[in-house]
């Protein structure tokens, strides 16, 4: 049975506003981007992680102009009745495909749950992997997820790490290689690059290198230190995000590198409506990453055309194109990552990384994920029928 062309009915678990970071964006933006073209049932939290769990601000997301799209909050993650009781509706609803999301093993109970119970309502389940293994974690991950993942029926991951992780676990089962798709929903004012500067209280011409989001060891902030505490002439560095870490450490450190007059800290949340301010100021984005799969950061540099400096983990090697999109360096090497700023900024590499980003955008679209999506889908009904 071949169903490419032909509406579903998806049903979807994940995070969405009020709470904060990277999945409870990309989740309304793919269930806004599915419901293009199909009909989706949303189910998120009312509750999402305990506090002890969550090192950061539990604040709700203070973005006036959300990303968010209608959904049913039935599932509060510390109350399994209500796992329960939300599995049993999907189980009635009866979607062609129940799409569920991995990336962290506190959802494992949630997932064995709705998995057990949805079944046996014979409704296939596809897995969305944004990361088989949490950052600055281990393979044991893989053995707690063992149980949850067996009951899906594909799979899409987004690096060829991950690909070849889930082939070693889940070999028997169809797994294909998605993307983390560009972050395009975001608030636009049509911004000029010396408007969006001076917000920010950053002169026209100054050399820009941006750090933005959560704070995080695996994130590798120390190394983009030490390495502009390399450089003759390093460019300013504008580090926005809230620290997961505590902040002073990293203060310390760029006064024995002798930077306070090259970098500069906003440590808050930065709110929907003031992302385009950071990009658009930006010459660069740095993600000099230690371990992980994939960047949604990243993805929101490629949106506003913004070439990244990245290191060789995860997928961002094969979303960054060294030389043409960006400059690919190994991680936990800041002289490697000093040399790759120099030459970037040297060479004026800006405006030819944001000509080849241009032709990148369809490749790394929403609509070619939805596409992989419906495919993906397609080969679940293929081997059930």
């Amino acid at each position: 049975m071949d169903l490419r062309g032909i509406a579903l009915k998806f049903c979807v678990i994940g995070p969405t506003y009020p709470f904060r970071g990277g999945i409870a964006h990309y989740t309304p933006l793919l269930v806004k981007h599915l419901r293009e073209r199909h009909q989706v049932v949303f189910y998120s939290y009312s509750r999402q992680y305990p506090r002890w769990l969550f090192p950061g601000s539990t604040m709700p997301d203070p973005s006036s102009r959300a990303l968010e799209e209608p959904c049913e909050r039935t599932i509060d993650t510390l109350n399994p009745l209500t796992w329960w009781q939300t599995a049993q509706r999907i189980a009635a609803d009866k979607p062609d495909v129940l799409l569920l999301q991995w990336w962290t093993p506190f959802w494992i109970p949630l997932l064995l749950t709705v998995s057990v119970i949805t079944r046996r309502a014979q409704i296939p389940i596809l897995y969305l992997c944004h990361q088989m293994i949490e950052p600055d974690s281990s393979a044991l991950e893989l053995l707690l997820a063992r149980p949850a993942l067996r009951l899906g029926d594909a799979f899409i991951v987004v690096s060829q790490k991950d690909f070849a992780m889930a082939q070693r676990m889940l070999g028997d089962k169809p797994i294909r290689a998605g993307h983390h798709p560009i972050y395009d929903g975001f608030p636009q004012q049509g911004l000029a690059r010396v408007e969006a500067r001076a917000r920010l209280g950053i002169e026209p011409d100054e050399p820009l290198l941006l750090f933005f989001g959560f704070v995080r060891r695996y994130k590798g902030l120390r190394y983009l230190l030490e390495a502009l505490g390399k450089l003759s002439q390093p460019p300013r560095l504008l580090i926005a995000g809230e620290f997961w870490e505590e902040e002073q450490l990293y203060r310390d450190l760029i006064r024995q590198l002798g930077l306070e007059q090259h970098v500069i800290i906003h440590n808050r949340y930065i709110p929907n409506e003031e992302i385009e301010s950071y990009f658009v100021a930006a010459d660069a984005l740095a993600l000099p990453y230690l371990s992980g799969s994939q960047s949604g950061v990243g993805m929101i540099a490629l949106n506003y055309g913004i070439p990244v400096i990245a290191t060789s983990v995860g997928g961002l090697a094969e979303t960054v194109t060294h030389g043409e999109t960006g400059l690919i360096v190994p991680p936990a090497d800041s002289v490697a990552l000093a040399s790759a700023i120099a030459r970037f900024f040297d060479e004026g590499l800006r405006e030819p990384f944001r000509a080849a980003i241009a032709q990148a955008r369809a490749r790394l679209s929403w609509d070619a994920l939805i596409r992989i999506i419906e495919e993906t889908s397609n080969d679940i009904k293929c081997r059930r029928s």
